[in-house]
Parts: C-alpha cells; structure tokens; sequence
C-alpha cells in the first residue's frame, strides 16, 4: 500500500509498503479521507513532544470497511469514521469510563502509525459507521469532537456567557457546540478574518481583538461582569495565563490547549472567584455522536472549514503548502 511517511522534522516521503495485517477484533478499513490537523503540522516541523519518527500521520479518519470479524456488526464496504484513541481498557481511567484519558492511550499517527496511508487495522470499537455523512465530512469528526468535549466539560448552557480564545480549527468546534447549547459566544483572536469568520459562518455573537486593550473591551462588553466560561484553544502559554484575567466571579475555565510551559495564575483572584479550572482532553463516544447530530442538523459549516483538498499522491509538496500560515487553511483534506 501507498503511506505519506514524515522521516524526520521537514522531511516526508511517499513509499510502499506491506498491507497491515487485520489482528484478532480489528478491522481493516480503506482510508478515503485524511484530515489535516495541527498536531500533523507540529509533527511535520518537529514540535511534537511525545513522538518518535518515522512516522505516518493522521488521526482524522474515514473510510470502508475492506475486512472485519465474522461476528462483527460492520459490513464490507460499509462507510465510517474512526475513533483514533487506542485505550488500553484496564487502567483506572478506563476503568471509570474515561478511555480519553487512558495512562496508556496510544493515539493513531502519534504514537503509532496512523492513516495517511490505504488501509489501517483498528479495534472494531474504534470504527463507527459514518450513517447519512459523506466520508469527505467524516473525515473532520474527530477534530470537531475535541471542541465538543471541552463545551460539555465546562457545562455550558444557554444562560452563559462564554469567552473562546483562539479561533483555529479546534476553537471554532468549540463555538459550533457553545452556540448549539444556545450560549452567547464572544470570540478573541489576534486575526481579523478568523473573526470574520466565527461571527459570519460560525454564529459567534462578539469578537475581541486580542491586543493591549482586550480586558478593558471584555469588561465593556460584559458591564464589568466577565464570562461564566472561558475556553482557551489558542495553544500557546502566554494567553493560556491571560484568560484568568476574563474570569467572572463563579466562573469556568476550560483549557483545550496542551503546552510544555508551566501555567501559573493568581491564586488571590482564583479563590474569590471559586473559579474551576478544567482539562479537557480527547474525546469521548458520545462527544462524537454528539457531532454526527449538529452534521445531520445543518449546524455545522462543513463546506466552509473545508477550505483546502488534495490527493494523498501530492501530500509532500501539499504539505510543505498547507504548513505556511499565508495559506489560509482552516482544514485540509487528502483524498486516497
């Protein structure tokens, strides 16, 4: 089979290589559809703290079913999506149901080879039928679910007012899920079109330019009130300590991001706020399910977050491409 493999940081390479083997409760699936992620692009430019290459990328999935279990309720040919977090089932995360958070959780295309590839052989509770989505918008499940689980982590309801910082992809799942919930979502960025973006596709409700003066245009905003919740998706350590600061007394504040730098805050400010400060990693079944329904009701942009397409042959040179910010990609798709 065909595999986009990143040898080292820059460096990717187009080979052929044997078919994986489809072990005891897998199943094989024919990858169609690859997601882009930011994780790839960190990858790509050797950024990626848990990751040894080579490497073949790509956690954002969809295909057919090629081969599965006689028993299995999967037919061949069947269209789906794939759960990309391998959970080792009996760590005590698991235990209690929380598979995102498995001690042992081995992510496709991080931890092992992923589906920038033709086929993958994955644990049959990892492949979910895609029902009446198109493979090319199944593709983008996965990074939407993240956006979907930190919404329902910080338990966001209509009555809230919620503040999400960074408008990248997985910022912008996160206002998809606030505004399905019915909150009001103001949204700050230091990039103008991504602004544009979230109020006129996105149905963010305000927007914040992140500059100097932010505090004092959240404080206008909100008549010195601030936010109920705060989502921080911008992955970079100085606003993830910045957010505290739009905190309202009661508030939530739920960190998407993951960095290697410490996060350090007021402890004063915290406590006479009881604020909550929340992780969110991952996702869970029913955050992807929860994606599935918003895509069948229309809710989500699919042709909009798409802004980029092309075949898995060309990925060398699309990725160096995609990679540059100029390029304007919000999420790009490779087709196989």
């Amino acid at each position: 089979m065909k595999a986009l493999v990143c040898n080292e940081p820059g460096r990717l390479t187009m080979v052929s290589q044997p078919d994986p083997v489809r072990g005891e409760g897998e199943v094989l699936v024919r990858i169609r559809h690859v997601g882009i992620c930011g994780t790839d692009f960190h990858i790509f430019a050797g950024k990626h703290p848990f990751l040894e290459y080579p490497r073949v990328m790509g956690h954002e999935l969809s295909g057919t079913v090629d081969e599965a279990p006689d028993d299995s309720r999967l037919k061949k040919g069947e269209p789906v999506y794939i759960v990309p977090y391998l959970s080792c089932g009996t760590c005590q995360a698991c235990r209690k149901g929380l598979t995102n958070a498995c001690r042992n959780i081995r992510v496709l295309g991080v931890h092992c080879d992923g589906g920038m590839a033709e086929c993958v052989s994955v644990p049959e509770s990892n492949v979910v039928p895609t029902g009446n989505i198109p493979l090319e918008d199944a593709s983008m499940i996965e990074f939407l679910a993240i956006g979907a689980h930190g919404v329902k982590r910080g338990n966001i309801a209509a009555e809230d007012r919620v503040l999400i910082t960074g408008s990248g992809p997985i910022g912008m799942s996160a206002i998809i899920f606030a505004k399905a919930r019915g909150a009001h979502v103001t949204v700050m960025d230091t990039r103008e079109d991504r602004l544009a973006f979230a109020v006129d596709r996105l149905g963010a409700d305000a927007t914040i330019f992140a500059d100097g003066s932010a505090e004092t245009e959240a404080s206008r905003q909100t008549g010195d009130e601030w936010y109920d919740v705060v989502v921080d998706a911008t992955g970079n350590a100085a606003p993830m300590q910045r957010g505290f600061n739009f905190l309202a007394h009661g508030a939530r504040y739920v960190l998407l991001s993951v960095v290697r730098q410490d996060i350090t805050f007021s402890d004063p400010e915290f406590h006479k706020r009881e604020a909550t400060l929340i992780a969110s990693r991952n996702a869970q079944a029913d955050d992807f399910a929860e994606v599935v329904r918003q895509i069948e009701a229309g809710r989500v942009p699919t042709r909009a977050l798409n802004t980029h397409r092309g075949r898995l042959e060309d990925g060398v040179e699309l990725f160096s491409q995609w990679s540059r910010p100029d390029a304007g990609v919000i999420k790009a798709i490779l087709e196989i």
